[in-house]
């Protein structure tokens, strides 16, 4: 092959790959093109589910209001119910000091309410008993979700009746106390009241709403652990008092052997 005939052999194979590429990515942009319009189909179709979805619990949070109703009801029966359950809880409990404890004894009652448009937030409310705590008779805490998806909550003002302020005698007895006591007591309960920092993130508002609500029985019929720690402490103890029994009797039992061998012994020498 002459060096002229190689040349244009060479353009020719360089001008069918330029156009394999060309056709390559033209095809790519088209299935890009495809895939974004089957995309927005997806994404049609998710937000119907969604609409259907919220329709649906709308529908059954209405059918669900008569029975929330009637266990408020069979609750108000049982005494300390709602500080039970809150002490029960691993989380909650994590956050209650023992004067918190002493001031949810006089809480009757709790409710949640998820709003008619369910997306759009829910509030809590706590009822109390007559206290020596705070005058209020009923403590709320809401949380919002405005038009463009921005969290945020608002809560009932705490009237703390003279000297019985349990958010600032929190962060006082901390302060006093120095680090080591910081660490064991927690801040007051009632300071979730007050914070409205990161309502998008508040993990005691969705703990009582979506885990303790719809089955506040199954934490309050939760077991005593120190209870059940102290039962197998016993338990323990009984199981060491019947060894040292056994190896006692065991001892005995080698001794009388030990007085029988030697009394043969004594006989056969007479």
């Amino acid at each position: 092959m002459s060096a002229s005939a190689a040349k244009a052999s060479k353009k020719e194979l360089n001008s069918n790959h330029d156009g394999a590429d060309e056709t390559s990515e033209k095809e790519q942009q088209e299935a890009i093109e495809h895939i974004d319009e089957v995309q927005n189909e997806i994404d049609r179709l998710n937000e119907q589910a969604s609409e259907e979805i919220l329709k649906v619990e709308q529908k059954y949070n209405k059918l669900r209001q008569p029975f929330f109703q009637k266990r408020s009801e069979l609750i108000a029966k049982i005494p300390n119910f709602w500080v039970t359950t809150f002490v029960n809880h691993p989380q909650v409990s994590a956050l209650l000091g023992e004067e918190d404890e002493e001031a949810l004894h006089y809480l009757s009652r709790v409710e949640v309410t998820e709003f008619e448009d369910i997306k759009s937030g829910y509030r809590i409310d706590f009822y109390f008993d007559e206290n020596p705590y705070f005058e209020n008779k009923v403590l709320s805490k809401e949380f919002h979700l405005n038009e463009s998806g921005d969290p945020s909550s608002k809560s009932t003002e705490i009237k703390w009746k003279s000297g019985k302020d349990l958010t600032k005698r929190s962060s006082q007895t901390q302060n006093k106390a120095g680090r080591k006591r910081q660490h064991e007591e927690p801040e007051s309960f009632f300071t979730w009241f007050t914070d409205h920092a990161d309502a998008g993130a508040d993990e005691l508002g969705e703990v009582i709403k979506d885990d303790i609500w719809p089955n506040p029985l199954q934490y309050y019929l939760v077991p005593d652990m120190d209870d059940e720690e102290g039962e197998g402490e016993e338990e323990e103890e009984d199981e060491e008092g019947l060894e040292d029994i056994d190896e006692e009797g065991d001892e005995d039992g080698e001794e009388e052997e030990e007085d029988d061998g030697e009394d043969g012994e004594v006989k056969l020498n007479v």
